[in-house]
């Protein structure tokens, strides 16, 4: 499947990090899903029954601040995302498209400056093709010369999902 942007993953140290302590400061509590259908930040892809997972808070901005110096100050958030509890090597290497991009479910799509500051936002309830309209949501964002990289989120639970990178 060809998409027109690339989904970033929570990145490799970052990972490494929070299988120690996550950025609320807790140690992680891995535990094997015993049901499946977690979504895993680390590979963009859900879990599998009896693999082990862990849910730990994450803080995508404070992360990307301190690696570029930016201050995202009041928009610093953190929120619960799954991860593998050991290292799982990251996604496939093959393009399955933007993850969870099911039909109907709602997302938010915001807006980053350099700064770490919101330049926007929008909702976006995915049709049948999901594919192509976050294609065309993720355009219009980085139609914004300000827009350094979008995050997108389940609107349902505020999790974070995934970034995308200007390109």
């Amino acid at each position: 499947m060809i998409i027109a942007f690339q989904p970033v993953p929570v990145p490799y140290t970052a990972l490494q990090e929070l299988r120690v302590r996550d950025d609320a400061g807790k140690p992680p509590h891995p535990y094997t899903d015993d049901e499946g259908g977690a979504p895993l930040r680390c590979c963009l892809r859900s879990s599998t029954e009896g693999e082990r997972i862990a849910l730990v808070s994450y803080a995508p901005l404070r992360r990307w601040a301190a690696r570029t110096d930016a201050d995202p100050g009041a928009y610093d958030e953190q929120g619960p995302v799954f991860i593998h509890a050991e290292d799982c090597g990251g996604p496939s290497g093959e393009s399955p498209g933007y993850p969870w991009a099911r039909p109907g479910a709602l997302r938010v799509l915001r807006r980053y400056d350099n700064r770490g500051h919101i330049t926007g936002g929008r909702m976006l309830q995915l049709p049948d093709d999901a594919h192509a309209a976050f294609d065309q949501a993720l355009a219009e964002a980085f139609a914004d010369p300000r827009t350094v990289q979008v995050h997108v989120r389940a609107v349902e639970y505020g999790c974070y999902h995934f970034r995308v990178d200007r390109p």
